[in-house]
């Protein structure tokens, strides 16, 4: 079967020009993408369920500490939780724009090569595949592990090559079951949102019953000793907007929704503030039992909630966050595998990445070598830095992304918009992204930050050298590459649609 495939996209494949292969390839990543939305949110039916159901995930029950770590108070702690829900909300809303103006797949990379040209598209390319969707893959499954080991620990924080190796475990067992089978998978991810709900509803009822009953004294004087400077917050916004992560997808599913020109800005206004009032209620529940100085202390915050609060039924808090997580890194693992596919099948990356499972049907090499790369970030990595890792990044391209929907109102104005933002909003989120990038830069400098900015532009080279120049002896590396990987793993390029 792999060799006839490989013999008649041969024999189809004579003739034609790259254009016109590309092209024929944009029907099949259409339906590998509503394949993917309708995997990924089957129980909603609205763009306000997926918001929800895509945001909502490990976030919440990691960034806590941090956010508090780095402000030092109850007040502007809760405060950061409402001011990255707005930035969200802006960002999304710029996004909107964007995905109804350029109707193009590939995330930010259309935006930023209609508006600034080729270099910076393929420099998001280059993060997005090496930098920010391994980490998040990686930072989700610490999150996991810690919370995974914390019962097995009680009293002291479990040891991190335990952390580690449940992580590493965690994404080797993702990696496969995405690879085996697209339903499994989807059937998984099912099974997980519902959990992930259910814990978030278990966590804000106790937290509004608790408030009732009078529970207020940890939020008097919440402004009291607190920590603030521009370091400091862009940190804990880092970490804030890290449980946020997601609010930029929302474009993707506009051909699933109806009417989608007036249903796509409602469900963001609606949505993403519907988040945010869960994270402030879930940080409010969390301070009616811990002080701040307890809840810095706390091993993993929801565990030590379940154990003051549900007393015999405490083990329902750890068990339902590890599948929250679970859930978070499959749809993460999904939806970041079919960016890898797309990268090879336009050579970004090695062709063999954008090849599909002879037996399976699914793009394994891709999500092989996406788990492959987020294993090697477990490695030297903690939560809190590769956080801040991935914040850094992602913000750089976020703020540039932001910045070619400003652009492109002076020098596309023939596209049209069915969507039309007001001006000052992006303007807004531009502001923030560029205060976001160089606040941690000047006020507390460290060289995982120079790392970071080196790799990027890293990507110069490898650009220069293998898309623009395209040298034959790159070629000639990775063709045997290629060909006994395809025959390790058995599997074979996507047949072409022919007309």
């Amino acid at each position: 079967m792999g060799e006839e495939s490989l013999k008649r996209r041969k024999g189809e494949g004579r003739g034609r020009e790259d254009r016109q292969s590309v092209q024929s390839h944009e029907p099949q990543t259409m339906n590998l993408q509503k394949q993917a939305n309708f995997f990924l949110f089957p129980l909603c039916s609205t763009g306000i369920c997926m918001i929800v159901g895509t945001i909502i995930g490990s976030g919440i029950f990691v960034s806590p500490k941090s956010v508090l770590a780095n402000v030092e108070a109850v007040g502007p702690c809760l405060t950061v939780w409402a001011a990255c829900g707005v930035l969200a909300t802006l960002g999304a809303l710029c996004f909107a724009e964007l995905g109804t103006m350029i109707t193009k797949s590939g995330g930010e990379y259309p935006y930023l090569l209609e508006a600034f040209g080729p270099i910076p598209a393929f420099l998001f390319s280059w993060t997005s595949l090496l930098v920010t969707k391994p980490s998040s893959f990686a930072i989700i499954c610490l999150s996991f592990a810690e919370y995974a080991s914390a019962p097995f620990y009680p009293g002291c924080d479990p040891p991190q090559a335990v952390i580690k190796c449940l992580a590493a475990a965690a994404i080797v067992v993702i990696t496969i079951v995405n690879s085996l089978s697209v339903k499994l998978g989807s059937y998984l991810q099912n099974l997980l949102t519902a959990a992930k709900m259910i814990i978030v509803t278990i966590i804000i009822v106790s937290g509004i019953v608790l408030l009732a009953q009078g529970k207020t004294i940890n939020f008097q004087d919440s402004f009291k000793d607190s920590k603030i400077s521009v370091g400091s917050l862009s940190l804990a916004f880092y970490n804030g907007l890290w449980a946020y992560d997601g609010w930029n997808q929302l474009n993707y599913i506009t051909e699933e929704l109806k009417n989608p020109y007036r249903n796509l800005p409602l469900s963001i206004i609606i949505g993403i503030p519907l988040v945010t009032v869960c994270y402030v209620l879930i940080n409010i529940s969390y301070f009616t039992v811990m002080t701040s100085t307890e809840l810095l202390q706390s091993q993993a915050v929801a565990v030590t909630f379940g154990d003051r609060v549900l007393y015999p039924a405490s083990w329902i808090v750890p068990l339902f966050v590890v599948f929250s997580t679970l859930g978070s890194a499959n749809g993460t693992c999904f939806t970041a595998g079919r960016l890898v596919y797309v990268a090879g099948r336009e050579g970004h990356m090695l062709k063999v990445l954008s090849y599909i499972s002879v037996k399976h049907l699914t793009p394994a090499p891709a999500l092989i070598f996406y788990g492959a790369i987020a294993i090697i970030y477990i490695i030297p990595g903690d939560i809190d830095s590769l956080i801040n890792y991935f914040s850094f990044a992602v913000w750089i391209f976020y703020g540039l992304t932001v910045l070619a929907l400003i652009v492109m109102r002076f020098t596309r104005k023939e596209l049209k918009r069915p969507i039309r933002i007001p001006i000052i909003i992006p303007v807004i989120v531009t502001l923030v992204a560029v205060l976001l990038v160089l606040a941690p830069i000047i006020t507390a400098p460290e060289l995982a930050y120079l790392y970071c900015t080196l790799f990027i532009l890293s990507g110069l080279i490898v650009y220069a050298l293998f898309v623009h120049l395209k040298f034959s002896w790159a070629q000639k590396i990775s063709q045997p590459i290629t060909m006994h990987l395809q025959m390790l793993l058995e599997v074979v390029p996507e047949e072409e649609v022919t007309e």
